[in-house]
This record gives structure tokens, sequence and C-alpha cells, in this order.
């Protein structure tokens, strides 16, 4: 169904939803404004260009694929509800990829854009031909960037949950990449037995918010981000823990396991490292902001 409004209802509309936005105290108005432009931009097709020139209120007729008053809908379910704006739109940008996500996996994260990068910069020419898994793969993001930046290697995506990886497999085809990438559900490395001592690389962004916190976060992520995603048990280290201690039986001398964490959690995930003896070259990386975010290590 195709909508039609005028330049100067759309304005308005536009005007009314910023003024929403200013009774709501839960987010900074600078970033709710950025988010309504986006979740527009997103359902409308409009680029930021045509929503902000003021020319627009010229317009005799515009099309959009929803009505003003779905789009009123959606925008308070942002505002009332806390739900992200990112399963409003069904859709986020996650390095040069446009993804599906929705409630069934967590929203990337532009930290983890670094993961790929690291991956890039310390894998050697053998293991970006090898075999690669992501672990807890989600919206499939971290599998498809290992894809991009390896393109002779065979990527195993791995999750738990069915739901979750639909949207990844979704992801990979509407990317061209669904032939890259081999999905399997299950717990870890479960279902990659066949693959025990062969994989050139390892990566996972686990679940690593201790129990206790996840109620204290953010609504938009307590209330909405599926909990299996977050939820790393009493001090947020068992899944890493798991990996960590599993890894090892999977790695081929020399193959690389790559972790995300969350931030004071390096010094103990580097001892968890060490005192495994099966791993070498072990490092601490920060993300973006300096965060002690990621450890590498290679397989004795």
């Amino acid at each position: 169904m195709v909508s039609q409004v005028s330049g100067p209802e759309f304005q308005q509309w536009r005007a009314t939803a910023m003024h929403q936005a200013q009774l709501h105290q839960h987010a900074q108005l600078s970033d709710l404004n950025v988010e309504l432009d986006w979740l527009l931009q997103a359902v409308t097709g409009l680029d930021r260009l045509s929503l902000r020139l003021a020319a627009m209120a010229e317009t005799t007729s515009l099309k959009l694929p929803l009505t003003l008053a779905e789009l009123s809908r959606l925008w308070q379910r942002r505002l009332n509800e806390h739900v992200p704006v990112q399963y409003l739109a069904g859709t986020t940008i996650w390095r040069h990829f446009e993804l599906v996500v929705s409630p069934a996996v967590l929203i990337p994260r532009p930290e983890t854009e670094c993961l790929i990068d690291l991956a890039a910069a310390i894998s050697s020419q053998d293991l970006e031909q090898g075999q690669w898994a992501d672990l807890g793969t989600g919206s499939g993001a971290i599998a498809l960037g290992l894809a991009s930046i390896f393109p002779a290697a065979t990527i195993h995506a791995v999750d738990c949950s069915a739901a979750a990886l639909a949207v990844a497999q979704q992801n990979a085809q509407n990317l061209d990449l669904g032939k890259r990438i081999q999905f399997y559900q299950g717990s870890w490395l479960e279902p990659l037995k066949a693959f025990q001592g062969q994989l050139s690389g390892i990566v996972a962004n686990p679940p690593y918010i201790p129990t206790a916190m996840i109620p204290n976060l953010q609504p938009e992520v307590a209330c909405h981000e599926p909990q299996l995603a977050l939820d790393g048990g009493v001090d947020g280290l068992d899944c890493l823990q798991q990996i960590i201690a599993i890894a090892p039986n999977y790695l081929q001398t020399g193959g690389v396991l790559l972790l995300e964490m969350m931030a004071g959690q390096a010094g103990t995930v580097s001892q968890l490292l060490h005192h495994q003896d099966s791993y070498c070259q072990i490092q601490i990386h920060p993300d973006l902001s300096g965060v002690e975010r990621f450890a590498s290590a290679y397989r004795l």
C-alpha cells in the first residue's frame, strides 16, 4: 500500500514528532531527533537531505509506504515503550551492510565491528583461506564481516536460537553471501564436531553481562533485546569460560581465538586464557573508545 501526503503535511508530522521527543526524558533530545530521521529514512526511503530541506514543504505530493498514522504508531512505541528504533524499522547499518534485525537477535553494536578489523589485521594468508566459526551469530553480522574480508574462507555460523538463525540466513541471502556461510543450530562448538582440529579461527561476541546488572540496563536493552544474548551468568563470564575451554579442541595449530567482552573483564579473561595452557600470544585489544574490549590468542 502506498500513501500519498503533501510536503507540508509531512513536515508538520515531523515537527510534531520532534516536539513529542522533547516531552520524553529517557533519552537525549539530540539522540531522539537523529533516531527519528533514521527511522523515517529506513521506512520511507527518503534520504536525509530530503527530510531536512525546507523546500520539502512546497512539494505537492509524497508517496510513502506507510500512512502518517502508521508512522505515528511506530514513533509512539519508540517513545512510550522504549522499543529500539532498529526493531521498529526492521533494519540496522553495521559496517557496510544493511542488516535485517528483529527482537530475536541482539542489535549489532559499532564496537563489534572492531572484531572484524582485528581478524583482518592479525590473520595470516593460511588462516584467511581456511575454516572460520562465528559462535552465537545472532543477526549474522560477524559471519558476514568475516566472509567479506576472507573471500577464500568458509564461515560456519552457530546459534542456539532457530529464530536468530533465520534472521542470519536472510541477511546472508540478501547480501549474496549465502553460499559462503554455513549455518548450524546448537550450543557454541557442538554442531562443529566434524571440524575438530581444523578451524583457522573462532570469533565470538558471547553474552557477558552479569545477570544482576541486566535489569539496570537501559530499558531499550533490558526490556527488548534477547536475554539469551545478554546474560553471562553471575559474573558475566560463564560463556567466555566455556568457549575458552573448548576452543582448543577445534582450532588447528596456530589458529586464532577472538573474543569480545565487557569493560572490566579483560584481566580475568586474560587469566583464563593463560591458565588453559593451550594458547600463546595472548593479547588484549581496546575498542575505538580505548576500552579493553577484545582478546586474541593463538592455539599452541
